[in-house]
């Protein structure tokens, strides 16, 4: 018997055998959930278990059923709250179903085809059943849809990117086709629910502060929202961000708040930005040069990160199920093992699986202002 880190003996399934007056093979197949136990030896091996508070090892549980029960994870964008709140939904849908969960971080901009093969061999290596590739970057998807792989993929992204999901390269074999799911958020409809709630305010002048071209949330966000404000006659200019910090948005709405002032023209009436993190920093722009917010000029963000609702004013904001992302796509990791039923989405877009993403109507979003 092995000793644990404390220097106690760990019972083993021979005790647990001898305990319960059975084979081995017989406590094995109890662990493994086999159907060739009858009731009352099943019942005599989990008692055996219970009074010896025996755990079966993971590599005991991958002889008997060839399984590791291991689920692979590669993700990126580990500083904002919706990939966070994506994988905290991950692991505890592996975990209710006796999957554990190895993650490896990468830089979701600066990750090369090279890095992420060598993290999938590595994984390989450690013999997952299956892998999740959570890739908000354009390099990150190409990178998840053409390393090869035997094992079942589920990739997170969004349905729109400068590179196209043809241009990824995806799906190549049929292998792959039948072995692949992809998973996102519908934020082509938030953006076009975001514009028509603005319209219906009054709403005809709009800045739309676009968050960094490399992320494919930012390009469909960006791409839904010129396509629906032009439908609905909003004139919309585009401030296009390097980042998704609020540092960077509050220098480029002081930048255009001073360009206003000295050129006499007229602002706009509303502010829509790429994420929340914008939103409090165009706020904090307008506030400082006096400018009440939705008495000025309306803000409305994106993500419904916590504290939005008591920022001052509380932010309009559109909220992405994140969790429910991470839940479909473990459900998707279960079917294409064999596991579990296909996964009803509401929707679904460029092969993509889509999860919901409701508008949030609070006070920083209000009518058109009277001159």
């Amino acid at each position: 018997m092995r000793a644990s880190r404390g220097g106690i003996k760990r019972p083993s399934m021979f005790e647990v055998a001898k305990l319960a007056g059975v084979s081995h093979q017989t406590v094995s197949r109890v662990i493994n959930d086999s159907p060739d136990v009858s009731a009352p030896t099943r019942a005599k091996v989990r008692e055996a278990i219970a009074t010896l508070g025996y755990r079966p090892s993971n590599s005991a549980r991958a002889l008997a059923s060839r399984r590791s029960h291991t689920i692979g994870l590669i993700a990126g964008g580990l500083r904002f709250y919706g990939p966070i709140s994506a994988i905290s939904a991950i692991e505890s849908v592996a975990r209710s179903h006796g999957l554990f969960l190895s993650v490896s971080l990468v830089h979701d901009a600066m990750c090369t085809q090279e890095e992420f093969d060598g993290l999938c061999e590595i994984f390989d290596e450690q013999n997952v059943d299956a892998f999740v590739l959570l890739t908000p970057t354009d390099v990150m998807f190409r990178a998840a849809c053409q390393t090869r792989l035997e094992q079942p993929r589920v990739i997170l992204t969004s349905t729109h990117g400068k590179l196209s999901m043809r241009e990824a390269g995806r799906l190549e074999r049929p292998d792959d086709r039948r072995h692949t799911a992809l998973v996102g958020i519908d934020q082509w409809n938030a953006m076009h629910e975001v514009a028509r709630l603005i319209a219906g305010y009054g709403h005809r002048s709009a800045l739309y502060f676009a968050g960094p071209q490399e992320w494919r949330d930012a390009v469909t966000r960006a791409l839904a929202w010129n396509r629906e404000s032009q439908a609905l006659s909003i004139a919309s200019r585009v401030v296009q961000c390097e980042s998704w910090d609020s540092s960077e948005a509050y220098a480029r709405m002081n930048h255009i708040l001073d360009s206003v002032g000295s050129s006499g023209s007229s602002r706009p009436t509303v502010v829509v930005t790429a994420n929340d993190a914008q939103s409090v920093g165009v706020i904090r722009a307008l506030h400082e040069r006096r400018l009440g917010v939705p008495r000025d000029v309306s803000v409305v963000g994106f993500d419904d990160m916590p504290a939005m609702d008591d920022l001052y004013p509380p932010l309009t904001t559109v909220r992405p199920d994140f969790e429910q992302m991470g839940t479909a796509a473990m459900r998707e990791v279960l079917r294409l093992l064999g596991e579990g039923e296909e996964t009803a989405f509401a929707a679904s877009a460029h092969g993509v699986g889509l999860i919901p993403a409701q508008v949030i109507k609070r006070a920083s979003l209000g009518r058109v202002p009277v001159i």
